[in-house]
């Protein structure tokens, strides 16, 4: 009875989702925000070049998501430096918490339920999002804003610790061997060739 309970209010749900919920459920945060700057450069209220934000000023959004990524970009910024801070914004927090209420997402995690991906693809079979917002912006027409948006990749968190790491341990293998010789050289026995 519970099951059917859910179900039925997450079918009911779809009609309330906007596109920024959908683009949560495709593809996470980041397609959230994604999508909010293919929006905002189609109504022109940004700029995107050469992975560069720049608001315009032609047109306010309204929009929670929208509002945010144009607050986060005031003069130009990198599309990372956007993704980032708005993906941990207020507003995003607001519609995970919406969607796992609705059942939607699943709380820890915010991966998306069987609900959630039902929804989806009715959604998507629809044909009423656009397909940036299920596919990501690799189905966006070649230009500044899809090479833009696809250029902006993050770069793991680990990955300068790590190398940083290996750097220091080749350092110790050659550096600091008990077995080199007072001149500089590995010693190996035996004279150096003089007299």
């Amino acid at each position: 009875m519970t099951r059917s309970w859910g179900r039925r209010r997450a079918q009911e749900a779809g009609g309330a989702l906007d596109r920024y919920a959908y683009a949560f459920l495709a593809g996470g945060r980041r397609r959230v925000v994604e999508s909010a700057v293919v929006a905002l450069t189609e109504q022109g209220a940004l700029s995107l070049r050469a992975t560069r934000l720049r608001p315009t000023g032609a047109v306010q959004s309204t929009h929670a998501v929208e509002y945010a990524v144009i607050a986060a970009c005031p003069r130009s910024k990198r599309v990372q430096e956007v993704i980032d801070t708005v993906g941990r914004s207020q507003p995003l927090d607001d519609l995970a918490r919406q969607l796992v209420c609705l059942g939607l997402l699943s709380g820890r995690r915010q991966r998306t339920t069987r609900a959630g991906r039902r929804l989806l693809a009715a959604a998507a079979s629809e044909g009423s999002l656009p397909r940036y917002v299920v596919e990501g912006p690799a189905v966006l027409a070649t230009g500044p804003v899809r090479h833009g948006l696809l250029s902006a990749t993050p770069i793991p968190d680990g990955l300068g610790r790590t190398l940083r790491r290996m750097g220091k341990a080749l350092d110790d293998d050659h550096g600091s061997s008990t077995d080199s010789a007072p001149g500089g050289g590995i010693g190996c026995g035996g004279s150096s060739g003089g007299d």
